[in-house]
């Protein structure tokens, strides 16, 4: 009976200390906006997903205002497959034709934002769904491709289709549902001037949307440690010369330049801090936030 009271002893201890050692932190960044994208192992498997959710309900209920903004490259791969239609990709983009794009409005503004809103609000909280259409949310700007060729001099310009970068936010709708206490859920789909649709890359719209929203922090959440050396060992605090000499010398390659590219132009425009945390750890968002040493890469402009 002595050693069962111990361990429960010990046990309570431990949870008294986690409150503690995040009380500092819930009362810094009280009323503030985080801006998190939301993708990669975090939206496919169940654990995850739930605690994904229960972590952006505590958030909420603590007094964070969390704005969600998610992908669904590999939900809307399933699709075109189940549909006999080939995905190709350029430079890492998938080709959107017209048809093409009617999927991907189907999966992101449908299935998987409505998935993730009932997810939420099955926890406790209360979120409302949204497409980067709805309230002329994100205008869009249609990308153009350029790809050398060793047989021409001149660079090819290949077509993308309906595939498109952030040309401008209005933030309106969302600050609307934050004043009314609701956890907005934002799909990556934006408005062209030609009044086409085009799927934008979730990373880019999450940045933008930090900026205009002039969010306290943007959590990236990833499907790796965060920024690694090139040992392999997490690097868990960078400013911006740090990453641009990492990039500079190859010790971030590939995929991660993108993403790190995207968290740069957010601290340049004005975001705080920027975390690029592991989605394959549960409660990863509560971990990164609220404890001293966190478990991903914190980016800052000093």
């Amino acid at each position: 009976m002595k050693k069962q009271e111990s361990i429960e002893n010990n046990s309570a201890t431990h949870i008294a200390h986690v409150l503690i050692e995040a009380l500092p932190y819930i009362r810094r960044f009280k009323g503030k906006t985080v801006v998190v994208k939301y993708g990669g192992n975090a939206m496919t498997e169940e654990r995850l997903k739930n605690s994904f959710a229960r972590d952006i309900v505590l958030l909420k209920l603590v007094g964070f205002n969390p704005v969600i903004v998610h992908g669904g490259g590999p939900q809307i791969g399933n699709l075109l497959q189940r549909l006999g239609k080939t995905s190709e990709f350029v430079q890492g983009m998938r080709v959107t034709d017209a048809e093409t794009m009617d999927v991907v409005e189907m999966v992101l503004g449908g299935l998987v934002n409505k998935e993730i809103v009932n997810l939420i609000n099955r926890h406790g909280g209360s979120a409302v769904g949204l497409s980067g259409k709805d309230g002329d949310l994100v205008r869009a700007r249609k990308i153009v491709v350029k790809q050398r060729s060793p047989e021409t001099d001149e660079p090819e310009i290949i077509d993308l289709g309906h595939v498109g970068e952030v040309e401008s936010i209005d933030p309106s709708v969302v600050d609307m549902l934050v004043q009314g206490d609701f956890i907005p859920i934002i799909a990556p789909i934006g408005v062209g001037a030609d009044g086409f649709s085009y799927n934008i890359n979730a990373d880019l719209v999450a940045g933008k949307m930090a900026e205009v929203l002039k969010a306290e922090k943007l959590i990236l959440l990833t499907n790796t440690k965060g920024i690694l050396d090139k040992e392999g060992n997490l690097l868990t605090g960078l400013s911006l010369s740090e990453v641009e000499d990492l990039i500079a010398d190859g010790t971030i390659t590939e995929g991660m330049i993108p993403k790190v590219r995207c968290a740069m132009d957010a601290l340049k425009g004005g975001v705080s801090s920027i975390h690029i945390i592991d989605g394959r750890i549960e409660h990863a968002v509560l971990l990164e936030l609220f404890t001293d040493q966190g478990i991903g890469t914190l980016l800052m402009r000093r």
